[in-house]
């Protein structure tokens, strides 16, 4: 299915340089641009049930409502000057429901775009994450400073681990992928049982994906003591991909912070634009 609506969301913090990204994104796809713009409330000083609310806590969340205001009027202004046909909502949660009032937004539309300035916001980076993947049920594309997006790409590589994740990542992406030159089906020492990648590893995906159209080669790679994640970069790197689709945490969000993960290993260094679904 293509994607006709897309979501960006920003804060009283980033510029301008993620709307343009998603304009120019909906441009090349003939796309809906959907922008929230969102300020995550201060918690009291004193903790989320505290009986005595400090004036300069209430300070602080005027002079963020008012950071609010200011923003909402700059990306109506942008807004107004785009070439493609927007909506613009906004919100002031409390850091602890952000992510779900993200998650919401995100369900009315078909991808939530993460551009530079957002990746380098941390804790609205984090909530953006979540409330996509975990409260949308839709993917959220990852564009890393110094790249270059398009949801037109020659090239595409798949991580493909046969997981759920990784086969939602792949059905939101046919389009991309049907229309692609070459499509790179990924796979890092995969395991040759029907419990895992089957007798032949990636013949039945890349038998799937040629069905609908998509150029497909299938790539099985050792990961000679180097991370998942690294090979991946590595590979992307070799073979000019230029945008990459991945499930993302088939493990716990817990035990992906404590332990590490492939998901989490590329939110944090991405390399080039990736697509994530789960």
């Amino acid at each position: 299915m293509p994607f006709k609506t897309l979501l960006t969301v920003t804060g009283a913090d980033q510029g301008e340089d993620d709307l343009r990204l998603a304009t120019g994104l909906c441009e090349e796809i003939d796309a809906h641009l959907s922008v929230l713009v969102l300020v995550i409330a201060a918690p009291p000083s004193g903790g989320a049930y505290a009986e005595v609310v400090s004036p300069a806590w209430l300070a602080e969340r005027e002079a963020e409502m008012e950071m609010l205001q200011k923003r909402i009027s700059a990306v109506s202004k942008i807004l107004s000057a785009s070439p493609v046909s927007t909506d613009q909502s906004d919100d002031y949660p409390d850091h602890a429901w952000a992510d779900e009032v993200i998650g919401r937004r995100a369900r009315y539309a078909d991808l939530t775009v993460l551009g530079s300035d957002l990746l380098l916001s941390k804790t609205l980076k984090e909530k953006v994450i979540e409330g996509a993947l975990f409260s949308s049920g839709k993917p959220l594309l990852l564009v890393p400073r110094g790249t270059t997006a398009t949801l037109r790409p020659k090239r595409v590589l798949v991580a493909w681990d046969a997981s759920l994740e990784a086969t939602r990542a792949v059905r939101e992406s046919l389009d991309i992928l049907s229309r692609a030159d070459e499509v790179r089906i990924v796979m890092v020492d995969p395991i040759d049982d029907e419990r895992h990648h089957g007798a032949e590893p990636g013949a039945d995906v890349a038998t799937y994906l040629s069905r609908h159209g998509a150029k497909v080669t299938v790539d099985r790679l050792p990961s000679s003591n180097h991370s998942i994640a690294d090979v991946l970069r590595q590979h992307a790197v070799d073979t000019g991909a230029e945008l990459m689709v991945m499930g993302a945490y088939g493990h716990s969000r817990l035990r992906e912070r404590i332990f590490g993960g492939v998901s989490r290993s590329m939110i944090e260094d991405p390399g080039l634009p990736i697509i994530m679904a789960r």
